[in-house]
């Protein structure tokens, strides 16, 4: 009887302690926001697939914070690109508390969104949206880890004038902050570099038909043609252009059109090997960790790694990093953190600007070979 008592006591004893153990793991959810519906979908679900990846591995590392044992989840939410579905979606996330947002991925989305995740006091960290404009409000819940529009804008028309010596351009953009935003800068670069604008022309990100538009750049006869878009209009234009007979027109663009998607969507043009795009980072063979990230990548989510997944997958680490130093989950303690940030990750070695802007940003220049996208 005695040691019936002592085995049931025991057995108290482990369920108290295994209610203890399931008390003292705590449930912190990131939110992440993209589109993952409409044309931009293959972008928003690489970017998601990077932060599901990354709460994988953190939460492989047992992480201990204030006491407690944390698992992380994420909170997908999609924007479907629109600025108001953008602003509705950051919304939801602070109305759930979520402790942290990786996104959004277009910057007419992410701008304004920024300013509802200042108000309700919840950092978000970008590794996508490029316009300068984000960062010009300086709000303390705004970081971005990517090279922005001045710096990729910039980069292609001085490759444009000093290494191609080119002096024609045509420029499209889609009146998108993020296609206006690169249009500008490649366009105030390209001017003071001694090339002439020889036509300006304006689409929309919905848009597949650019017959009339091409038709009127090319009786400009253009060395060049300057596109601030995204892929799903730069794939048909290529072919457009190929139609036309623009089989000799350089064709320039910003990260929204440098992606894998690009080749399948210009369908064979073969004006696809006149395009020249500028990435923010590093090539994936100069990050870090980035080939070995890639296999990672390529081996749970074959066939959809696109351009920004290294940077959401940084993102999600970042946030976690500053909660780690803080030895808090709650925003309003380790979101004073955030500028003090030095996080080797799997793109670069991560420190912020006052305003949030990356620190000492790199970016690549790309072209198309063989229908692969190849580093220049």
């Amino acid at each position: 009887m005695k040691m019936k008592l002592q085995l049931s006591a025991l057995a108290a004893l482990v369920g108290v302690s295994a209610v203890a153990v399931a008390q003292d793991i705590q449930v912190v959810r990131i939110g992440h926001v993209a589109p993952v519906s409409g044309g931009q979908a293959h972008y928003g679900k690489d970017n998601e697939n990077g932060v599901r990846m990354a709460i994988e591995d953190l939460n492989g590392q047992n992480i201990v914070i204030g006491g407690k044992r944390i698992r992380f989840e994420i909170v997908a939410e999609d924007d479907a690109a629109d600025p108001k579905q953008g602003t509705a979606a950051a919304q939801k996330l602070c109305d759930s508390r979520v402790a942290g947002v990786v996104g959004h991925l277009n910057s007419g989305t992410t701008i304004p969104a920024s300013r509802v995740y200042n108000d309700c006091g919840i950092p978000h960290v970008t590794g996508a949206a490029t316009n300068p404009n984000l960062t010009r409000p300086a709000y303390k819940t705004t970081y971005r880890i990517i090279a922005n529009d001045n710096a990729l804008g910039a980069g292609l028309a001085n490759h444009a004038a000093d290494t191609l010596k080119l002096r024609r351009v045509a420029i499209i953009d889609d009146r998108t902050a993020y296609g206006q935003g690169v249009a500008e800068v490649f366009k105030r670069t390209a001017l003071a570099k001694g090339m002439q604008v020889v036509d300006e022309q304006f689409t929309t990100d919905k848009a597949t038909d650019f017959m009339s538009i091409l038709t009127a750049i090319k009786a400009k006869n253009p060395d060049a043609v300057f596109f601030g878009g995204m892929d799903p209009q730069a794939g048909p234009m290529l072919r457009q252009m190929e139609q036309l007979g623009m089989g000799n027109v350089r064709y320039f663009g910003g990260d929204g059109i440098c992606t894998a998607e690009i080749a399948k969507l210009a369908a064979g043009a073969k004006t696809l090997n006149n395009v020249v795009c500028a990435e923010g980072g590093a090539s994936l063979a100069k990050m870090p960790g980035g080939e070995a990230w890639k296999k990672r990548y390529d081996a749970k989510y074959p066939g959809q790694f696109q351009v920004y997944s290294p940077y959401t997958y940084d993102a999600a680490f970042v946030l976690v990093d500053a909660m780690k130093r803080a030895n808090s989950v709650d925003p309003k303690v380790y979101t004073d953190h955030l500028p003090k940030t030095n996080f080797r990750g799997v793109t670069s070695v991560i420190s912020f600007e006052t305003n949030g802007e990356l620190k000492n940003p790199a970016f690549t220049l790309y072209t198309y070979k063989d229908g692969k996208k190849v580093p220049l």
